[in-house]
């Protein structure tokens, strides 16, 4: 089985600090042996990851639309931000990709899809995630929709700092396709806590710093 945590950023998004090698380590000290690369608004720290993790990486990109934020897995170029979500989505779909939705639901999260736009995309979306460590949103309610709708459900941490990472998780099957990652992901199990809600703070502060430092996404190196 794979223990995976499939949300998180790195040192390629815009509000994230974290290296790719100190990831990797981090992954390895908390018992992780999957992972998607999630980075706002650009895939590149994913596709660097998968030549030199020492472990499987799905690459991946959190793309903001102007309705919210969609998941997009098994990707191999950017989807541009600001797209209407079913623009992106089938910008993912062209690709091969699996389309997910981040943090359902959740109010607190200004970036989350709404019931209505989750609805009307329904028939494109594979996955929902059901557990996200930063997530205020009853994890229950979002697990009973993803299975009433016959969606796979994931889990990820979210992570925008290293002790984050594996906050949350899912123990899965191997799978190499998409396909395969998202039958693998109907038959995982879901694990981890919450992440305290002070972390948005440090965030936000990691995130001006950054854009003092004139750092733009997708232009950072590990």
């Amino acid at each position: 089985m794979l223990r995976a945590d499939l949300h998180i950023h790195t040192c390629y998004s815009m509000d994230c600090s974290t290296s790719l090698e100190a990831l990797f380590r981090r992954c390895q000290q908390r018992g992780i042996t999957c992972i998607a690369i999630t980075d706002h608004g650009t895939c590149a720290g994913g596709l660097r990851a998968r030549e030199i993790a020492p472990f499987q990486v799905v690459v991946s990109q959190e793309v903001l639309t102007k309705e919210g934020e969609i998941l997009g897995f098994f990707l191999e170029k950017d989807i541009p931000t600001g797209l209407t979500a079913r623009e992106a989505v089938a910008r993912i779909r062209e690709q091969g990709g699996v389309v997910g939705v981040p943090h359902p639901f959740d109010q607190m999260a200004r970036s989350s899809l709404g019931p209505e736009q989750i609805e009307a995309l329904l028939p494109e979306i594979q996955v929902v995630e059901g557990f996200n460590a930063r997530s205020l949103r009853p994890q229950d309610q979002v697990m009973d929709f993803g299975r009433s709708h016959g969606l796979a459900l994931s889990a990820g941490s979210d992570a925008h700092s290293l002790w984050e990472v594996g906050n949350a998780y899912i123990d899965m099957p191997p799978f190499s396709t998409p396909q395969q990652f998202v039958a693998s992901l109907s038959k995982g199990t879901i694990g981890g806590h919450h992440t305290p809600l002070w972390v948005h703070g440090v965030s936000a502060w990691e995130h001006l710093l950054l854009r003092l430092k004139g750092k733009k996404s997708g232009k950072t190196s590990a």
